[in-house]
């Protein structure tokens, strides 16, 4: 089965990945004819446009891991917000879908918002990626100052965390030189310190593929709450 990317029509076959050269008008024309498809996925940065068709094993890896994410916030009594799909976007400069993203020092800001102002309104503070076909560049979370991703790739959870005073300094996305800006690998979640993330996203994909999804959530609530 051949990609197909025309003024008509966009079809890929699962697991494709296609890199295109265009503008950012391109890349709307693009979005706008793919209207509320949930696939292909699409971005654009640095006058490339990508697209790329999920895998039928990438929306049960992002379902678990947003998942692991509620259940450790709700453990901590964390108020927070969750979006997925969303589109963030910087006029002329950068679009992407993250395939989860979760406000959880800054819920407040978007609480009850039908459509977020990225360049006003602050970014998410945790986005979640599933890499199974090296569509993810955790460099495409800079110019959003998005404060940690954790990118799922060859089924091991990586975090990165957002460094750079500037960064904390800044009034707004646009204020801050970009290029001071950079993600550092960290061996535990700003967000869960004392919780070893990558371990327990380790064990729940093991009970799920062992059972199912439901059992490995709820092992997790249970040995969390055995822990108190």
């Amino acid at each position: 089965m051949f990609a197909v990317v025309t003024p008509d029509a966009i079809h890929l076959p699962p697991g494709a990945v296609v890199r295109l050269p265009g503008s950012w008008q391109d890349y709307q024309a693009l979005n706008e004819q793919l209207g509320d498809r949930s696939s292909p996925r699409i971005k654009y940065r640095d006058g490339e446009i990508l697209l790329m068709a999920p895998l039928p094993e990438h929306g049960r890896k992002v379902s678990v891991i947003a998942d692991v994410v509620k259940v450790l916030l709700d453990h901590l009594g964390r108020e927070y917000e969750a979006f997925t799909p969303i589109t963030m976007e910087l006029p002329q400069e950068s679009g992407i879908e993250p395939d989860y993203c979760f406000y959880i020092e800054n819920w407040e800001a978007i609480a009850g918002k039908d459509r977020i102002n990225w360049g006003v309104d602050p970014s998410p503070d945790l986005v979640v990626e599933i890499d199974i076909t090296s569509y993810t560049d955790v460099n495409d979370y800079l110019p959003y100052q998005v404060s940690e991703v954790w990118l799922f790739r060859k089924n091991q959870l990586v975090i990165y965390r957002l460094q750079g005073d500037v960064y904390r300094q800044a009034a707004s996305l646009r204020d801050a030189p970009r290029t001071r800006l950079r993600y550092t690998v960290e061996t535990s979640s700003r967000y869960f310190p004392n919780i070893n993330v990558s371990e327990v996203v380790t064990e729940c994909f093991k009970i799920a593929y062992e059972r199912n999804t439901s059992a490995a959530i709820r092992e997790l609530r249970r040995k969390l709450a055995s822990e108190n």
